[in-house]
């Protein structure tokens, strides 16, 4: 699936932009860039509503099982499915047609083009004339050789080896006079403003999940030199420390331990049954006599223990899901809900305003903008205050995405556009795979240095971004 996108994106921006008149051809390139956003709005929506529900399943058998979460990839299949009947509807792109020397096709979409806007302007009587089309330099196209004396797999390496250098010709075009200055700066924003914002929203969940650690640990009780005989515990104990305690004959039946820690402790002739455990351990405690029955008390639970006459029965091993976290499904899919929905508001202010300020404007300031507030993700305290920040950079950050977007296609020329696209996109995917990394080394160091690494990188891109030529009046090359 990842591969498949990677080639539908650069051919969606080439194909809408080779379409579009020139006074609105900003605005409608940023519409099309909220979908992205309506898209992971759909697909966050979905997985907060589908995925947690664990009911949802049934078996075929033993060797298939359905969950909710195959339900959720059909839920999100259906759009791309409605997307490939519509595309059986769209005509080529007319500019495409004139690349290849098909002036009459394209002469047939223009015309289709030009009723179908006077139509909508209430004028259809219009009539579309030409007087005058600028026909691009045609392209040498590479001769295959032996296609007829050749042998059939002569024939298809020669074919092969055609098409992979006139890929590689055409990539290496996006470095040539006239766009390679812009090649080069383009790579620079794209690498900069993907390794800021994908490397902090790997680092954020982790500051979330520490935080909320920091706020469960300081509501721990502590327990003292207890002394339990003859009781039963038959209820949750969670977020507890126990130390010098002494429980004597006593029961455990059918109870959950949650973040629950025994230290120094003696247990006597005590029971252990049904047993659910989270972080749960036993430091340094004595086990005379005590059984173990349907626990999930493995022996590292048990740290510098002593067990004396102590017998297990059914122990379960591995991975026990059995109670919610605080940090629970429904709360991270409602927080990436929160992010996502943050984008739509900065996506309707860089569509209106995409062709009033620039695009440079918008680009620059967008990504100085963001660099500065990523830069008060230092200050934060708090959850609700950590989540504020990254709807507000969220919704920052998106105007510099879409500005971005239309630029790189309005600086290359028809016959390299959606190459030059898709290399810095793929660029941008590798940008956010270092990013990961990086940022997933540092952040149990401190928050000082991803977050200081991530502001200035965004801050110097944008820099960069202002160098490139405006292209808010200029004709699709």
């Amino acid at each position: 699936s990842p591969f498949r996108i990677g080639g539908a994106v650069p051919t969606v921006f080439s194909y809408f932009s080779e379409v579009l008149a020139r006074e609105k051809r900003g605005e409608h390139l940023s519409w099309l860039c909220m979908f992205w956003m309506i898209g992971g709005i759909y697909a966050s929506a979905m997985a907060w509503a589908i995925i947690p529900h664990y009911g949802w399943s049934f078996s075929m058998g033993s060797a298939y099982q359905f969950h909710s979460w195959r339900v959720f990839v059909i839920v999100c299949a259906l759009p791309c499915v409605s997307s490939v009947v519509a595309l059986t509807f769209m005509p080529e792109s007319p500019r495409f047609l004139l690349e290849v020397g098909k002036h009459d096709e394209a002469w047939m979409i223009l015309k289709q083009i030009h009723d179908t806007n006077m139509r909508a302007r209430g004028q259809p009587e219009k009539v579309f004339t030409v007087n005058r089309i600028k026909t691009p330099k045609q392209i040498d196209e590479l001769i295959e050789i032996e296609s007829d004396t050749g042998t059939w797999y002569r024939r298809c390496f020669v074919r092969i080896r055609t098409e992979l250098y006139g890929i590689w010709l055409t990539f290496m075009r996006c470095f040539n006079y006239p766009v390679k200055d812009n090649t080069i700066k383009l790579t620079a924003v794209w690498f900069t403003l993907s390794f800021g914002y994908y490397g902090l929203s790997v680092w954020f969940p982790d500051v979330i999940k520490h935080l909320q650690s920091d706020e469960y640990a300081s509501r721990v009780k502590h327990f003292h030199n207890e002394e339990v005989s003859h009781f039963v515990f038959n209820f949750t104990l969670e977020n507890q420390i126990h130390s010098n305690g002494e429980y004597i004959n006593d029961r455990f039946i059918m109870m959950k331990f949650k973040s629950v820690t025994f230290e120094d402790s003696l247990f006597k002739n005590c029971v252990f049954e049904d047993i659910t455990s989270l972080n749960t351990y036993f430091r340094n405690c004595t086990f005379v006599n005590t059984t173990f029955y349907n626990t999930d008390l493995e022996q590292y639970k048990f740290v510098d223990s002593e067990l004396i006459n102590c017998t297990f029965f059914h122990i379960r091993t591995g991975c026990q899901i059995s109670f919610d976290d605080d940090y629970s499904a429904y709360w991270i899919y409602f927080v990436n809900f929160l992010g996502t929905l943050a984008v739509l508001p900065g996506n309707i202010v860089s569509a209106l305003l995409m062709d009033r300020i620039g695009r440079l404007t918008m680009l620059g300031g967008s990504m100085v903008l963001s660099g500065i507030s990523c830069f008060f993700l230092w200050f934060g305290t708090s959850e609700s205050m950590m989540i504020g920040m990254l709807c507000l950079y969220n919704g920052l950050t998106i105007s510099a995405w879409n500005s971005l977007d239309v630029i790189t296609v309005e600086l290359y020329p028809t016959d390299r556009r959606a190459t030059g696209f898709g290399f810095l996109n793929a660029l941008c995917k590798a940008a956010a795979v270092l990013g990961n990394l990086i940022f997933g080394s540092l952040v149990g160091i401190t928050k000082a240095i991803p977050i200081l690494l991530a502001s200035t990188v965004l801050v110097c891109g944008g820099l960069v971004g202002l160098r490139l030529p405006d292209t808010r009046t200029q004709v699709l090359m």
